[in-house]
């Protein structure tokens, strides 16, 4: 049997299954709904609308966007001066340029004041095939020492929908993790509503529970519907708040036998996995977890269907880890 060659365009890769329902630019349809509603939304960039779908916006609302050029730092300097008169802005560029390139405009313009400018980063973790200069693998880890940053990591495009206006409204800075172009549809089938903060458990089970962020939340559910099929009765908990992490939740589930995996498009340094450790530490709950991330390596550049089987994203390779934890 020969086996099917996995191919996607590196820059505008999709990570959807073929097949899976999909809607297209969830976060730029958002942004512009809510921008039909409140005068005070505006939009920037770095030179990456269309590949951010802040294109969208644009095209709704020209005179409420700003194109400031392959200058992010500028991008984040505007965004805090709009901010301090009332504006609610939000910026957006890719991952690893609002991380390792504006971070000190990020931290000392936008946070330190607790100015409510909404961050936008496309490509997060391994969503593009481009290697180590577009794949912010470690983007959790740079922000979540940041004070007062709130921390956004989604599943679908219903996650984006319901977050966008959410974070609006938060007072201080936010960072969402963009999933751009078509966007796989799957949490409006388990009665999900986002809330800020909060996570939620999708799916009960006895004997694993994985604990998700993320576009690893969909595969987490793949993963339980084929354990089911080992006779692994497995329980997903989609935490779309990185921080504040929902820690009653966390504390909650981990109240019991079952193995405790954590399931996230990052690095395993510095991000959910170490998160929901910590919380298990902090409050006298220790027990092990099982970290189901990248590797704290820089990666490859290729087909991301081929990089997810390789780094342990597929749900083929979270079936098998799981079933070799459970011995």
């Amino acid at each position: 049997m020969t086996k099917k060659r996995l191919t996607t365009s590196a820059m505008i890769a999709s990570f959807a299954e073929e097949g899976q329902r999909t809607t297209a630019a969830p976060f730029g349809h958002a942004l512009s709904g809510l921008a039909a509603q409140r005068d005070e939304i505006v939009g920037l960039t770095a030179d990456l609308g269309k590949y951010t779908d802040m294109h969208i916006f644009a095209e709704s609302f020209p005179a409420r966007y700003y194109q400031m050029g392959m200058a992010e730092q500028l991008l984040f300097g505007a965004a805090a001066g709009m901010a301090e008169v009332g504006l609610v802005p939000f910026a957006s560029t890719y991952s690893v340029f609002a991380t390792r390139r504006a971070y000190d405009s990020l931290c000392l313009d936008i946070a330190e004041p607790g100015l409510n400018v909404n961050i936008v980063g496309g490509l997060p973790g391994l969503t593009t095939g481009y290697g180590p200069s577009h794949q912010a693998t470690e983007d959790l880890a740079i922000l979540r020492g940041v004070p007062g940053l709130t921390i956004v990591d989604p599943c679908d495009s219903v996650d984006i929908e319901q977050a966008v206006p959410a974070l609006a409204d938060s007072a201080g800075p936010t960072y969402l993790r963009l999933l751009r172009g078509k966007v796989p549809t799957v949490l409006d089938e388990y009665d999900y509503r986002f809330e800020l903060g909060k996570a939620a458990e999708l799916r009960s089970g006895g004997d694993v529970v994985l604990v998700s962020s993320g576009l690893m939340t969909m595969r987490a559910l793949d993963a339980a519907q084929k354990l089911a099929e080992h006779r692994v009765d497995t329980a997903v908990v989609h935490c779309p708040t990185i921080k504040p992490l929902d820690t009653e939740t966390i504390l909650r589930v981990a109240d019991s036998g079952r193995m405790l995996a954590t399931l996230e498009n990052h690095s395993v340094v510095g991000g959910l996995a170490e998160s929901v450790a910590s919380t298990l530490v902090t409050n006298n709950a220790t027990r092990g977890v099982v970290p189901i991330g990248l590797p704290d390596e820089f990666l490859a550049a290729g087909a991301l269907p081929t990089l997810h089987d390789r780094y342990g994203l597929s749900t083929d390779r979270i079936v098998k880890r799981v079933l070799e934890e459970l011995g």
